[in-house]
């Protein structure tokens, strides 16, 4: 598994770890990230050893801030791949149909489409000193999909609307009170935390797992063609005027000038 760039993929007695390894970039993800995330949640998915999946990120600041915006604002898109397709879409369903448990351990940062992956793993963890929110808006960006709509299971429409309107971050307590984490511990102690949920999973009938984690998907899986929907009205808005300002002032470090941009109301 050596041959991975911007992650690091390990297996350790019944957990695939899979950790976003970009800590210079906020653990933000390119197309080449997504590619490895996609080849790693495929080769735990086939490892008959492999009961459950850990995803996490490196360092202690981020666990992921979502797509690269200083190389959308750079290029255009979000760099090459190997399909030549930016298939952050496809890996939002197989972190759904994987069936293993996916244990997000939240280092630090979630936000954006990061947010939108610990949303989608099974459970979350989280360290004491994570933070969790959206900025798409804030960017000139979306997820119209599985991140606005199953949100909004999680944690209920007005809590959904407000953390995708206003853009706020909420700290690990706050993610808690509002069920959009199960557990908050020590960041010492947040990858032991979730190495001890998998090990309980070991214990467990992994057919039943599966069964369960489909029975679970099934009454939100029409989501998906929300999804793909919100992901082509995505791919039309990033390249517009006023899609790339959110990434230029991104990248700028400046407050963004949406109204000068917007060609409809």
């Amino acid at each position: 598994m050596s041959n991975y760039e911007d992650i690091l993929y390990v297996v350790e007695d019944s957990a695939a770890i899979i950790t976003i390894n970009r800590p210079e970039r906020y653990n933000a993800f390119r197309a080449k990230t997504v590619d490895e995330l996609i080849k790693a949640f495929r080769s735990a998915w086939a490892d008959r050893e492999v009961r459950s999946i850990i995803l996490t990120g490196a360092g202690e600041k981020a666990f992921c801030t979502g797509g690269d915006v200083k190389q959308r604002a750079e290029t255009g898109d979000y760099g090459p791949s190997e399909s030549g397709m930016f298939e952050i879409g496809y890996l939002h369903k197989l972190i759904r149909d994987v069936p293993k448990p996916v244990i997000a351990a939240v280092n630090g940062v979630a936000v954006g489409g990061g947010h939108v992956l610990h949303v989608l793993c099974d459970v979350s963890i989280a360290a004491d000193s994570a933070r969790f929110g959206q900025a798409g808006p804030r960017v000139g960006s979306f997820d119209a999909g599985f991140g606005s709509a199953y949100l909004a299971r999680v944690v209920g429409e007005k809590k959904a609307r407000e953390i995708w309107f206003w853009c706020r971050q909420y700290s690990a307590d706050e993610a808690l009170a509002m069920g959009l984490v199960n557990k908050v511990v020590p960041g010492a102690d947040l990858l032991t935390e979730a190495k001890a949920w998998a090990a309980e999973i070991n214990e467990k009938s992994p057919t039943a797992i599966k069964f369960l984690k489909q029975s679970f998907n099934a009454d939100t899986d029409h989501q998906a063609g929300f999804s793909n929907m919100a992901m082509t009205a995505l791919d039309l808005f990033a390249v517009s005027d006023e899609g790339m300002e959110g990434a230029k002032a991104f990248a700028e470090k400046r407050q963004p000038d949406f109204n000068s941009k917007v060609t409809w109301h």
